[in-house]
């Protein structure tokens, strides 16, 4: 009985050992081309300076003045009224008042060259809650942005997915085409589109609604698709076997197993496209992202955590109304 046994194999042989030892050389030779040891050099640090060892990191030096200049927040709007094209101090913005604030002024001495400060009282238009309303009006732009872009990318992806689900294609160069479209809108991410929309349609919020409609046209076109392929046959099979077209077979029998998903997957889609709004700003596609660029450039931090306390309310709360959406109506449908 014993010599009929089959040897249990070992758990690992030559070729196991040699493949893991190229593994873990492959790694160590990318940690240090990434900076890895960087890293953990900087964690270090600030694990001693927590625990009081060390007495100061980068790191923590960094965050500290970078959080001291971010706070508070910066809500009210200043404007030199010198600035400002027929200005009239009888005639001022709503819950707006003139201040004199004295500023520091330098300037060069033509005699000895130096640089020279000196001060010099200046009247600001001051509006208390100006900037918070220049950021609202930005991210009511980038909520429009993800709105139309999801939008689009709804429109693109429907007969993406049908085309791209292989037991409804037409043939199969319809089916490898649209898989490779499909492949294609997904591979580009927004920050390289939208750089090529920005010549197409200029700076703005129209480079910015291409770029996500595009991108989100991928993933959509591909999570529909694969639902399509995976929906249960039973009923498609029923409905063959009557005559039925194509359109009716996946109007009735796929749409009412798929529909809960997709649901799931558009608001997804949605909140995802709210959120790369914010981003793509920063190169050109309009909304809150190019606001906060130039704050920052000009290390206005204050303005900074004034933009990034914004998004945040934004986003938690469309999280909130999509989680509650989302529920609603998978639950009536099932």
């Amino acid at each position: 009985m014993l010599a009929d046994s089959k040897k249990l194999k070992p758990p690992f042989n030559y070729k196991t050992i040699i493949f893991v030892l190229l593994i873990f050389f492959i790694l160590i030779f990318s940690a240090q081309r990434v900076g890895i040891p960087n890293i953990v050099d900087r964690l270090y640090e600030v694990s001693l300076d927590i625990i009081g060892v060390k007495e100061t990191s980068r790191i923590s030096d960094g965050l500290s003045r970078i959080a001291n200049e971010m706070w508070p927040p910066v809500i009210e709007n200043k404007k030199d009224i010198n600035l400002i094209l027929n200005f009239d101090s009888s005639n001022l913005p709503f819950y707006s008042f003139i201040e004199n604030q004295k500023v520091e002024l330098y300037e060069t001495n033509l005699e000895t060259l130096e640089l020279e400060s000196r001060e010099e009282e200046i009247l600001f238009l001051v509006e208390p809650f100006g900037y918070l309303k220049v950021v609202l009006i930005k991210v009511i732009e980038s909520i429009e942005i993800a709105f139309w872009a999801s939008f689009i990318s709804l429109i693109i992806s429907i007969p993406l997915a049908y085309y791209s689900a292989k037991n409804y294609s037409p043939n199969k160069i319809i089916y490898y085409l649209s898989r490779s479209i499909v492949s294609g809108l997904r591979a580009i991410p927004e920050l390289i589109s939208v750089l090529f929309m920005v010549l197409a349609f200029g700076f703005g919020p129209a480079a910015g609604i291409m770029a996500l409609g595009l991108h989100s046209a991928g993933f959509l076109g591909k999570f529909f698709a694969e639902d399509i392929e995976n929906a249960d046959q039973g009923p498609q099979d029923a409905l063959k076997a009557l005559g039925s077209s194509r359109w009716r077979i996946l109007k009735e029998a796929v749409l009412p197993q798929v529909m809960p998903q997709y649901v799931a997957y558009i608001l997804y889609i949605l909140d995802r496209n709210l959120r790369m709004a914010t981003v793509i700003g920063l190169v050109g596609g309009g909304g809150i992202g190019q606001e906060l660029k130039g704050r920052f450039d000009l290390f206005e931090y204050g303005h900074v955590t004034t933009i990034i306390l914004v998004i945040f309310i934004v986003v938690f709360i469309f999280d909130q109304i999509s989680a509650k959406l989302r529920n609603k109506l998978i639950g009536n449908s099932s």
